[in-house]
């Protein structure tokens, strides 16, 4: 499902403050497979699921998902990547207070055209699989940590996407509302998803589900 082939990443090239978050990377994630990046805070971690979504560019190296090249798409092209293949949540969630929570879900579905009805099914089969239906009708910014979370699951699953990359997705859950966001990942892998978590949270190193734990250290796989 991913390939990455030497990725190396250097924040402010060619300045005095450079800075290489990423040496040299070389990594294979099989279909299905549940992965998980350890290692603390600047190991490199996140920058490597940002290059994954597409959210940034390599300096060097390769990158390909689902036999795609996304190391050098285009803006326009690596939105619509986005889109079509990978679901992606946010430590800090990225959710739109004003707007419910059915409205963030249909956010990201809006520029593919498909009929609004569709949207509202696709958007509720989403809520039912991240438990969160309940809260359809309210406004994000009144919800607590853990629905939050549920939201932003939600919005990840609505595409019904192959590939989902989650960063930090527990550092801002207490103990019990991290427990269950587990639950749902493990239950996301037994339906053949790719998982590719980013963490430093130590829930994760135990878990039976998942199939390799990777450490990371000053920008290299150790």
């Amino acid at each position: 499902m991913v390939k990455i082939e030497q990725v190396s990443k250097i924040f402010d090239e060619g300045r005095p403050q450079a800075f290489e978050a990423l040496r040299a990377i070389d990594l294979e994630v099989g279909a299905g497979e549940m992965v998980v990046l350890s290692g603390v805070s600047g190991s490199g971690k996140s920058t490597l699921l940002s290059l994954i979504a597409a959210l940034d560019k390599p300096s060097s190296g390769k990158i390909v998902v689902g036999g795609e090249p996304i190391s050098k798409l285009p803006d326009l092209h690596a939105s619509a990547y986005r889109a079509k293949a990978i679901g992606v949540i946010f430590q800090h969630f990225n959710l739109l207070d004003a707007l419910s929570v059915e409205e963030n879900v249909i956010v990201p579905l809006i520029p593919s055209g498909v009929a609004y009805p569709t949207l509202k099914q696709m958007a509720s089969k989403s809520m039912q699989m991240a438990s969160i239906e309940h809260k359809a009708t309210q406004q994000v910014k009144a919800l607590s940590g853990g629905e939050k979370q549920r939201c932003a699951i939600a919005r990840a699953l609505v595409h019904d996407p192959k590939l989902i990359l989650c960063d930090e997705p527990t550092a801002n859950l207490d103990r019990a509302n991290s427990l269950k966001f587990i639950a749902m990942l493990e239950t996301l892998h037994a339906q053949g998803k790719t998982i590719i978590v980013a963490t430093h949270d130590p829930l994760f190193e135990s878990l039976d589900f998942v199939d390799r734990v990777i450490g990371m250290e000053d920008g290299k796989i150790v």
